[in-house]
Order: structure tokens, then C-alpha cells, then sequence
């Protein structure tokens, strides 16, 4: 009688997130124009997904792939060359970061966006296009723009352009910055999506979905009960992380550590 009493006391394990059975999933971190851990991360992608064995697949980019690092350009065109890749490659989407946003508002010439390009990371994007540091420093913001104009491809900005602000796959809800909680998904505004902090990082109650983002960097992953932050500050600590997801189970794969994934 006793253990009975006990047992009806006990409390349920949560459910495990999952996504749908024969899918398979890798969520990468803010890359911030480090294109040589681009190119490492997906060199570790492709082992992994052969170790695994068949899948569909999707690669999600979270945002915040320019600014800071020194190779922003070299990024974009990776990720194009990604994203039209051979058809037995992954799917690939992407996801419209607040670094991505403002850039794009500095190309189509806003003086607010502007300004906080160039505070937040700009110049480095700026260099990667070619432009010399003594040019940059001289220039005024109105002559920036104009630079920009042919600097730029218009084929890096109609791809910037076409990304997304949330993507759901099963169990799991993927965004840059995170969600207002207290508003149902499909009512976000696309400014908490890119810029939320605190109300999101500071809630400890079960959401919709699982959210993964980026957007607030730590040393490592952090797993909450409603969400799994993956910007590992790849841009200064030399660790871009993917978080792979396939069925109930999760396991990372990051630059600038031992071979092999860890499995949570």
C-alpha cells in the first residue's frame, strides 16, 4: 500500500522535444563573419551526417552571420553556395538576425541603421568588401552609403532579403533572438524575434515549442527548459556550435574542440 502511495505521488518526466521521425536537423550559431569556422563546422557537418546514415536533412542558419569578424562577405558567399548547392545536399534556411537587419537598413541608406552599423561590428563587414581601413576612417556616413552601393553585390542583398524569421520543425521553434512569452508564435513581432533578451532568457515556464536561438552569447550551450542557446561568441572565442536533433535525441558539434559530437 505504501509503495502504491508512493507511486501515485511520483511526478512525470517532461516529454522530450523531438523532431519528425526520418528528420534530422543541425542549428548553427551566430557565425559573426568568421568564415574559416564556417567552413570547419560544415567540414564536421558532412562527417557527421555520414556517420549517421540517411536522413532528410536541414541545416538552420540563426542568424547574425556578418559584423564583428573579419570575413562577412566570404560568409555570404559561402552560404549562397550552400544554399544552391547539389541536389543530395541538406536543405538549407536561413534566419534574418538583428546584425542582418541593420545592414540591410545601412545599404538602403537609413541613418539610424546606419549609425549603429558601424558602432555594432560594421567596419569589419565593411573591409571584407575591400574597402581600405584609411578610406573608411575618412569617409562621412552619407559617403559610406554611396560606397556601399558598389561595394556590395546586389546578389548578397536579395539573398539577405529572402531570409526567414522563425522556422518550426516538429517539437522545436528556431529563431535568432528568442520570443515574447507571454504572445502565442504565430503572433510574434519580428522585432522581439531578432532583438528579445531578458523577458525570454529570464522565463522558466514551458513555451509552445522548444526554442532555439542565438543572439546572447555564452561559453558554452545553455539548456533551459523552454529554450537551447547555441552563440558560442564564434567571432572572439573561436567556437562556432551546430546543435544536431534527430528523433528525442540532441548532440553538439563545435570548431576549436576534440573530434566527435557531444551527445545530451
Amino acid at each position: 500500500m505504501i509503495s502504491k502511495l508512493f507511486k501515485s505521488r511520483s511526478v512525470a518526466k517532461p516529454t522530450q522535444p523531438q523532431v519528425p521521425p526520418g528528420r534530422r536537423v543541425y542549428a548553427v550559431g551566430d557565425i559573426h563573419g568568421r568564415a574559416d569556422l564556417l567552413d570547419e563546422l560544415i567540414g564536421l557537418i558532412e562527417a557527421d551526417e555520414r556517420d549517421r546514415g540517411a536522413a532528410e536533412t536541414t541545416l538552420i542558419f540563426l542568424g547574425d552571420i556578418v559584423d564583428r569578424g573579419p570575413a562577412s562577405a566570404a560568409v555570404i558567399d559561402r552560404l549562397r553556395g550552400l544554399a544552391h548547392a547539389r541536389p543530395d545536399r541538406p536543405d538549407v534556411r536561413f534566419l534574418l538576425g538583428n546584425h542582418e537587419e541593420i545592414f540591410l537598413g545601412a545599404l538602403d541608406g537609413e541613418p539610424k541603421a546606419l549609425r549603429l552599423f558601424c558602432r555594432i561590428g560594421g567596419r569589419e563587414t565593411v573591409l571584407s568588401y575591400g574597402m581600405e581601413a584609411a578610406e573608411y576612417e575618412r569617409l562621412d556616413y552619407e559617403e559610406l552609403v554611396q560606397r556601399l552601393e558598389t561595394l556590395v553585390p546586389d546578389e548578397h542583398r536579395e539573398f539577405l532579403r529572402k531570409f526567414e524569421d522563425m522556422i518550426v520543425i516538429g517539437d522545436y521553434a528556431f529563431v535568432h533572438a528568442g520570443v515574447r512569452p507571454d504572445t502565442p508564435l504565430d503572433l510574434q513581432r519580428t522585432s522581439d524575434l531578432r532583438w528579445i533578451r531578458d523577458p525570454f532568457l529570464d522565463h522558466r515556464s514551458t513555451l509552445e515549442k522548444t526554442i532555439v536561438h542565438g543572439h546572447t552569447m555564452t561559453d558554452e550551450i545553455e539548456r533551459r527548459g523552454h529554450r537551447i542557446g547555441i552563440d558560442t561568441g564564434a567571432y572572439a572565442s573561436g567556437r562556432l556550435t551546430a546543435l544536431g536533433m534527430e528523433g528525442a535525441e540532441t548532440w553538439v558539434l563545435q570548431t576549436g574542440t576534440a573530434i566527435g559530437p557531444k551527445t545530451n
